[in-house]
């Protein structure tokens, strides 16, 4: 699999401070390893802490319970990935905004896959709470949307 990588000397911004740019780092470790690499016991070896909380309605809280839920979905898409285009920081929330595809073939075609932007909270050097919005761009992810979209699995709320 031809790994996508996130590259912050290309989506960095100057103007951060010492302290965003160390959580941007930190979840640009933590998505390259969950999204891309599908490295999930290095996700939950670095990253894994008791306080994630999960504003997906579909996933559970805690980093298991989201690493469980990614490596199911990979297991139907090996070519899974985030393919991050911009990145924002604002003291203890870090902000991507990415295109996700499923099929090696649909990277690049803003046509096809979801176009994604998720938001984490970050305390102590741990990431400890999220929140995404997805927008899927083709009539199958709309379709894979509309299947999985009643199953609420947390009652943590969307905002």
């Amino acid at each position: 699999m031809d790994t996508i990588e996130i590259g912050f000397e290309a989506l960095g911004k100057d103007h951060w401070s010492e302290h965003e740019t160390r959580n941007v780092r930190l979840v640009i470790g933590f998505v390259q390893k969950l999204m891309n690499d599908h490295d999930f016991d290095a996700v939950l070896r670095e990253f894994g802490n008791p306080h994630y909380r999960q504003h997906n309605r579909n996933i559970p809280d805690g980093m298991e319970a989201l690493v469980n839920y990614v490596r199911d979905f990979t297991k139907r898409y090996p070519d899974y990935c985030y393919d991050v285009k911009r990145i924002y920081a604002d003291a203890d929330y870090v902000i991507f905004h990415s295109h996700v595809t499923t099929r090696r073939r649909d990277r690049g075609n803003d046509r096809r896959g979801i176009n994604v932007i998720d938001t984490w909270r970050i305390s102590d050097g741990q990431i400890v709470e999220h929140w995404d919005s997805l927008q899927p761009m083709n009539a199958f992810m709309r379709f894979f949307f509309l299947l999985i979209g009643g199953r609420i699995a947390n009652d943590n709320g969307v905002f």
